[in-house]
C-alpha cells in the first residue's frame, strides 16, 4: 500500500498521480508495493537476488513499463539488480526513477544495477530521475549502475536526471554497440550545499557506422562538487561526441574529464567541454524587466537545464 509522502515521491521520479497503464513495479522500502503485465511485457521476481527481470516481446509497439523505487523510511540500504530484455523491432518507453525521503538520521541508500539487451532495430526510450527530500541528518544516497548493450540497427535514447535533494551520488554508466546502432544520453544535474555527484561514461563503438550522442547539463551551487568523465571507444568506422556544459557557482568545484580513444582511422570522435558563471548580461537584462537577481538566476538556471 502506497502512502501519501510514497505517493507525493512518485510523483517527481516517475510523474505518476495514479497506477500507470500498462506493465509496471513499484518498489517501496525494499519489497514489492504493486506490480501489473501485459501481453507484451512480463516482469518476473529474481530468484537469486534481489530485482526483476522484464522480458519484452518481439515486434512490441506503444507501450511502456514503469519500474520506480521509494525509500522512505531511514536506515534502508539495498542493493537491486534489473534485467531488461527488449525483443527485435521492438518500440518501447521504460521509466526507472528512485526517490528518498529521509528525516531520520540513518543514511538511506539505493544502489540500481540495471541492464540492457536490446535487440536488432529495436527503440528504447528510457528515463531515469532521481529525487531526495527530508530534513533528518541521515543522508540520501543514490548509486545507479547502468549497462547497454544494443544489437545492429537498434536506437536507445536515455534521459538521466538528478535536480534536488540527493547527497551523493556516482552515475555509472556503459554501453557496447553492434553496427548501425545509435546510442543517445541526455544528462541534467543539479547540486547543491555539500552535495557530490560522480558521472562516469563509457561507450564502445564496435559495429560499423554505430554513433552515440552524449550530452551533460549541469549547474553546481554553494560548496557542491561535480565531476563529469565521458569515453568514447572507436572501434572502426564510427561517430561520437560527448558535451558537458556547466554553470558553477558559489564556492563549488566542476571537473569534466574527456577521454577518445581512436583504434579506427575512421573513428570520427569529438569532445565538447565549457564551465563556467552565468553571464551577467544575461541577468542585467531579466533584472532590467523587474526579476530580482534571485529570481533571474532561477529563470535562467530553469531553462539551461530544461
Amino acid at each position: 500500500m502506497i502512502d501519501e509522502i510514497q505517493k507525493q515521491i512518485l510523483e517527481e521520479v516517475a510523474d505518476l498521480h495514479k497506477v500507470p497503464d500498462g506493465a509496471y513495479n513499484i518498489r517501496a522500502n525494499g519489497e514489492s508495493a504493486g506490480r501489473n503485465t501485459t501481453a507484451n511485457i512480463d516482469i518476473i521476481t529474481k530468484e537469486d537476488k534481489s530485482g526483476i527481470d522484464i522480458r519484452i516481446k518481439p515486434g512490441t509497439k506503444n507501450e511502456s513499463v514503469h519500474i520506480p523505487v521509494v525509500l522512505s523510511k531511514s536506515g534502508i540500504k539495498e542493493t537491486v539488480y534489473n534485467d531488461f530484455y527488449i525483443g527485435e523491432d521492438a518500440d518501447v518507453t521504460i521509466v526507472a526513477g528512485c526517490g528518498i525521503h529521509n528525516c531520520g538520521n540513518q543514511d538511506s541508500q539505493h544502489d540500481g544495477i540495471h541492464r540492457f539487451y536490446v535487440g536488432k532495430n529495436a527503440k528504447v526510450r528510457y528515463v531515469e530521475k532521481h529525487y531526495a527530500q527530508g530534513d533528518g541528518l541521515g543522508k540520501k544516497i543514490l548509486n545507479p549502475v547502468t549497462e547497454v548493450y544494443q544489437e545492429a540497427g537498434s536506437y536507445v535514447d536515455m534521459e538521466m536526471v538528478q535536480i534536488k535533494g540527493v547527497d551523493s551520488t556516482v552515475r555509472t554508466t556503459k554501453a557496447e554497440l553492434a553496427e548501425d546502432a545509435t546510442l543517445i544520453v541526455h544528462e541534467r544535474l543539479m547540486t547543491h550545499g555539500k552535495q557530490k555527484a560522480t558521472s562516469v561514461y563509457t561507450v564502445e563503438l564496435n559495429g560499423e557506422n554505430s554513433s552515440t550522442d552524449i550530452i551533460s547539463r549541469s549547474v553546481a551551487k554553494n560548496e557542491s562538487e561535480q565531476i563529469f568523465e565521458a569515453a568514447i571507444v572507436g572501434n572502426t568506422v564510427c561517430s561520437g561526441h560527448a558535451e558537458c556544459d556547466a554553470i558553477i557557482m558559489d564556492k563549488a568545484h566542476v571537473v569534466a574529464v574527456p577521454k577518445l580513444d581512436a583504434n579506427n582511422v575512421d573513428a570520427a570522435l569529438i569532445h565538447e567541454a565549457a564551465i563556467g558563471k552565468i553571464a551577467g548580461d544575461q541577468l542585467i537584462k531579466l533584472m532590467s524587466l523587474g526579476l530580482t537577481e534571485q529570481e533571474a538566476e532561477e529563470q535562467i538556471i530553469s531553462g539551461f537545464l530544461k
